[in-house]
């Protein structure tokens, strides 16, 4: 018999204005995570589910949005992923810090270069470039980038280290523009250096 905490017509309605609203954003982000609808449904509910559950335990007033991305993330880690894959290994040696990123910065300068570039586009290329990002990388990036937790909160809801989660997002970052540079350069974002 699962765990169930009594709740009322107050509790119920302020789920429902607090929580309910995230819904899109975590639908989004399950995707990205799963790779499948179905899978991304499911991960969704079950997290709403856990958050209706738990619904005594968030304060009022705090971050929902990430007290719910939280309750998802911790999810996935434990259930998905455990039962779906085994590690992907990739040899960091064999991406160059200053591939796109440095192409990309001689612009305007103001803002993150890769943000820009995921704002003007994001097409089946960019999506599966993320997609294909191993776990660990994946959900920061789609945290820091799609979502745009800062961060604390990303660490605050994956469990880490703030300085893992700094060094998850630059090799994500790295991993990102090797897979991009020829999507770049064909649709004219930066000029091929090799020519």
């Amino acid at each position: 018999m699962s765990e169930q905490t009594a709740t009322g017509p107050k509790q119920r309605k302020e789920f429902e204005e607090e929580a309910m609203p995230h819904m899109d954003a975590l639908y989004r982000t399950a995707l990205r995570m799963t790779k499948n609808e179905g899978d991304a449904e499911h991960l969704v509910q079950e997290a709403m589910v856990k958050a209706y559950r738990n619904w005594d335990k968030f304060e009022t007033g705090s971050n929902c949005r990430a007290w719910l991305f939280k309750i998802m993330t911790n999810i996935f880690i434990n259930d998905y992923r455990s039962k779906s894959r085994a590690p992907v290994s990739i040899n960091m040696d064999d991406i160059d810090d200053n591939f796109l990123l440095g192409q990309l910065a001689t612009g305007d300068g103001s803002d993150d270069p890769e943000k820009r570039l995921f704002a003007k586009v994001f097409d089946d290329d960019v999506r599966k470039a993320i997609e294909e990002l191993p776990d660990d990388f994946r959900i920061v990036v789609i945290l820091s980038f799609l979502e745009g937790f800062s961060y604390q909160e990303i660490a605050d809801i994956v469990d880490l280290q703030l300085g893992t989660v700094k060094s998850r997002l630059h090799r994500g970052r790295k991993l990102l523009q090797k897979q991009l540079y020829d999507y770049a350069v064909k649709n004219g974002y930066i000029k091929d250096t090799a020519q």
